[in-house]
């Protein structure tokens, strides 16, 4: 036993040593200049099984872009047509408020696209006009969104028949410009709790707006500042009653005042209107703050859709409590949601295009005597952007999923489905967002000290996104209605309730993936094993199971002695890792099926490549979930790294042909840096050689 021990403590020491010498040898490499550096560490594959991927890129971009590619050519064509419209890398606030205005002025007027006859109509094809205008300058797309999205929007969402013939040309001509007027500056996330007041008077048949307080006051409001004349104004409807309280508070709705005069623009009597100022980003767009003194704005202002008041001041509405009034109003707005996922996601892809192919393109180092080789051969810039393209691709069918669901949703007005998007929507926004935010980091320190160059674009981009995180719906707010909403499903699922398409997963995962994991499977390695799509969803489905119930049995200990707010606060973080893994779920089954759906067999093989990428890493990233529920062995785990550092290799191989297929011309992502032809003389001019 002793010589065994012994024996034991040699085999340690000895590895402990080889240990330390490759540490030792690593570390010279780093300080002493005048050595070699090592050679580029390629995985060992035999000839046949890294044969580069042969793409049709046009194939694939036509699968990609769909059937409106030809109106975001026609934004493009346009907006490249005219340099008076193109945003300048310096530029003042004030003047990038005019060019922002006047390039929507531009799209609507001369090139004649109409993004508002999309937006109730056909969803799809406004989403793509918003990606296309959020390439060309990020303070359009949301300029634009606030214009047609949010203010006209909410007059036709919110509002009947009278509001719609009434305000619906001059908003899609733009001679009714408007805002949105949610946000106060004590409240943002909790609408329910806004102060803001419109008190019936049954006397003048009007609405008195209020702002009663400094911390009611409308803040963060797009179009406010200098070019709004209306705004939709959130505000508690106050009703007089004849009891011995005097009023009755009828919860928040929704109310068309004008801010503006029509033919002078002069602020108009009761409003006050200050400019929120210099922003980190989106300066493009006139945010401002809005106090109201006693402004009285006629009864039919009212928009009236869930709710509405009768001339002697009576109150009907088709649903019975304050509560269910607020869901049906705040449901109809959830496509602002839905927009910012699908812009993220357009963001991200401009990104990743400019940091990849400036990666393909820049050379740095290589074997002794031999060429530069190109810093995308480096595992370490793979390991940064492979599995980020991959990623972009994932986003990509995910949101064109939403935006499929919302687009039925307002076709159908079905319950079940409204409750499917306002969740969807929620994770999907603060997922996309989220990530996309790191991203635009990486991406920039990708592409070394050029990246900093503000012509390459990182710095605007990381700038204008950054608030994409915030508004719409704070991104941990968002994920704990995510979150709330599958302990919903959860319960129902054990009181034998109905699932809607997106959780039905969790009927099946509940009895199947929480039983004990298998020892065999655990232990599969082969790479046909690994890059089975149903292997990789039981995986994400596995883990969103197991979460969903541990966090269930924690919140139901916790309440007993917390209380329910109490219990949901110690169990915060669980609860996000709970939504982000649910969305990662829906993610990858949204690209599976993209991948299957895909007639072409080379842009469906490129397609399997990056999706098998995507989930691979995924699940290589939350390894010690797998392996602390021996879910994957040792050997399985070592396996999926491998495998994973594999795919990088091979999406590398054909990552020209896949950010080419986003179709993003020079014109668009405007970085010199990422110019197809010739970038290095492009950037020499940009700064005057």
């Amino acid at each position: 036993m002793e010589s065994r021990r012994e024996k034991n403590l040699m085999a340690e020491e000895e590895s402990d040593g080889l240990i330390a010498a490759r540490r030792i040898q690593r570390l010279s490499l780093h300080i002493s200049p005048s050595l070699t550096p090592p050679p580029l560490l390629q995985p060992e594959t035999c000839s046949a099984r890294s044969k580069k991927l042969d793409v049709d890129g046009q194939a694939l971009s036509l699968y990609m872009r769909g059937k409106h590619m030809d109106i975001q050519e026609k934004i493009f064509d346009f907006y490249n047509s005219r340099p008076d419209l193109q945003t300048p890398i310096e530029i003042s606030k004030d003047d990038h408020r005019e060019l922002c205005m006047n390039q929507l002025l531009g799209l609507v007027r001369e090139a004649g696209i109409r993004p508002f006859r999309y937006v109730a109509d056909d969803p799809e094809k406004y989403f793509a006009i918003m990606e296309a205008v959020g390439s060309v300058d990020m303070s359009l797309g949301i300029k634009m969104g606030v214009q047609y999205s949010l203010w006209g929007g909410s007059v036709i969402n919110l509002g009947t028949k009278k509001h719609r013939d009434k305000y619906f040309d001059g908003i899609d001509n733009l001679d009714y410009t408007g805002c949105f007027a949610m946000t106060e500056l004590h409240h943002g996330s909790n609408v329910q709790g806004l102060q803001t007041t419109a008190t019936f008077d049954p006397l003048k048949d009007e609405f008195v707006i209020d702002t009663p307080h400094d911390g009611a006051i409308k803040w963060w409001i797009g179009n406010a500042a200098v070019h709004g004349k209306f705004a939709t104004v959130f505000a508690r409807l106050i009703l007089p009653t004849h009891d011995s309280k005097g009023v009755s508070d009828m919860g928040v709705h929704a109310f068309i005042v004008p801010i503006r005069d029509m033919k002078t623009h002069q602020t108009l009597p009761g409003v006050e209107i200050q400019d929120c100022g210099h922003k980190v980003g989106l300066n493009g767009v006139d945010n401002g703050a809005l106090r109201f003194r006693s402004v009285r704005i006629p009864r039919d202002n009212l928009l009236n859709r869930f709710g509405d008041v009768s001339r002697d001041g009576t109150y009907t509405s088709s649903l019975p409590t304050i509560n269910k009034r607020f869901g049906a109003t705040l449901g109809e707005l959830v496509g602002g949601r839905v927009g910012l996922a699908y812009a993220s996601v357009g963001v991200l892809k401009i990104s990743a295009t400019i940091a990849i192919r400036y990666s393909l393109l820049r050379q740095q180092f290589g074997p002794p005597k031999q060429p530069e080789v190109s810093i995308l051969d480096y595992q370490s810039q793979q390991h940064k952007l492979m599995p980020m393209l991959a990623s972009t691709y994932a986003y990509h069918f995910a949101t064109l999923y939403l935006v499929e669901k919302y687009s039925e949703m307002k076709k159908t007005h079905d319950e079940q489905l409204v409750a499917d998007v306002h969740a969807l929507s929620a994770g999907l926004k603060s997922y996309i967002t989220s990530y996309t935010a790191k991203a635009l980091s990486v991406c920039r320190e990708a592409c070394g000290g050029h990246g900093y160059a503000a012509v390459n674009r990182f710095g605007s981009l990381r700038n204008d996104h950054d608030i994409f995180q915030t508004f719409e719906g704070d991104n941990t707010v968002l994920l704990q209605q995510v979150a709330a909403d599958l302990l919903k499903r959860y319960k129902e699922k054990f009181q034998g309730g109905t699932l809607t398409v997106t959780w039905s997963y969790l009927r099946e995962s509940m009895n199947t993936y929480l039983s004990q994991p298998n020892p065999v499977t655990a232990r599969w390695e082969g790479e046909d094993h690994l890059r089975d799509p149903k292997f990789q969803l039981d995986a994400f489905r596995y883990r969103t199971s197991r979460l969903l119930q541990n966090v269930a049995a924690r919140l139901q200990k916790h309440s007993k002695t917390l209380g329910g707010f109490g219990a949901w606060n110690r169990c915060l973080n669980h609860l996000l890792t709970l939504a982000e893994s649910h969305i990662e779920t829906v993610i990858l089954a949204k690209f599976i099926e993209a991948v299957k759906n895909c007639p072409d067999p080379s842009a469906r093989a490129a397609l399997k490549l990056v999706c098998d990428l995507y989930a691979l890493d995924r699940i290589w990233k939350d390894i010690g979930t797998y392996r602390n529920v021996d879910y994957v062995a040792p050997n399985k785990a070592k396996a999926i790294h491998k495998l994973t550092e594999y795919l990088s290799f091979q999406v590398r191989n054909v990552a020209k042909e896949l950010v080419d297929a986003f179709e993003l011309p020079d014109h668009v992502t405007r970085a010199p840096i990422a110019m197809q032809s010739d970038a290095y003389s492009q950037y020499t001019q940009v700064v005057g050689f």
